[in-house]
């Protein structure tokens, strides 16, 4: 499984995946799924991925691939015009790869399937954030929907509904993702570090930090330890039930 967030603020976007990938209980490896693509001054563009490794990573090499040649091979989100085109683009490539892999028969084309995220921004444009489903639509992020989150999401949820705040610095940000990270990787053992983090600042057109945090960071030691106490001491000063019959 996998857990991957992009949110958007007020000063630019924030990215975080996990890297956890498995077969099986007994199949356990490591595998990126935040990719960017950059042309300084003109274009930033960062995908997260989750869903089946195969078509992932399927979608990726393509991109790259026409990225790296783009007379020969369009179209390219090197050279579309906006982050609405890219994003068409990338759905398109999603769709193409899940449709020519699929199996026709009486197995689900679920097991094909990708969701992405991706976000970024061109020159002359504003920062953009999208969620590209399997048949290849999609939906932008905004004031209403400011973040989206993919894979396992429902435990790393709750803190950011009540947390987030799109005026928050870049440091408040990671700490309040890395808090929602470390909330999903303790319930479920399909995700886990080494985790991934890209910032991007608005009207950069650059790479921002981006860090590789692993199990053992002192940060995000720091973070797990300190949000679990926390929560227990929040626990421990509600007042309890009355259960007088």
């Amino acid at each position: 499984m996998t857990y991957c967030v992009g949110m958007w603020l007020d000063r630019g976007l924030v990215f975080m995946s996990d890297t956890r990938t498995n077969a099986g209980v007994d199949n356990i490896s490591t595998a990126r799924k935040l990719f960017t693509f950059e042309k300084q001054g003109e274009r930033f563009i960062t995908i997260l991925t989750s869903g089946n490794l195969a078509t992932t990573q399927s979608v990726i090499s393509m991109l790259e691939e026409r990225t790296k040649a783009p007379a020969d091979r369009s179209p390219s989100i090197m050279e579309a015009p906006s982050m609405f085109q890219v994003a068409r683009i990338v759905g398109q490539t999603l769709r193409e790869v899940i449709a020519t892999t699929a199996d026709t028969g009486q197995q689900s084309e679920s097991t094909f399937d990708g969701t992405l995220i991706i976000g970024g921004q061109i020159a002359d444009g504003p920062p953009r954030l999208f969620l590209i489903y399997p048949e290849g639509n999609f939906i932008e992020a905004g004031k209403g929907t400011p973040y989206f989150q993919i894979g396992e999401t429902k435990y790393g949820r709750p803190i950011l509904v009540r947390a987030y705040e799109p005026e928050m610095s870049f440091e408040a940000a990671v700490k309040l993702l890395l808090v929602s990270f470390d909330s999903t990787i303790k319930a479920n053992l399909s995700v886990g570090p080494p985790l991934d983090m890209q910032l991007y600042e608005t009207d950069s057109c650059k790479k921002g930090i981006s860090r590789r945090i692993v199990a053992d960071d002192a940060y995000f030691q720091s973070i797990s330890k300190g949000w679990g106490l926390a929560l227990k001491k929040a626990f421990d000063s509600l007042p309890d039930v009355t259960l007088d019959e």
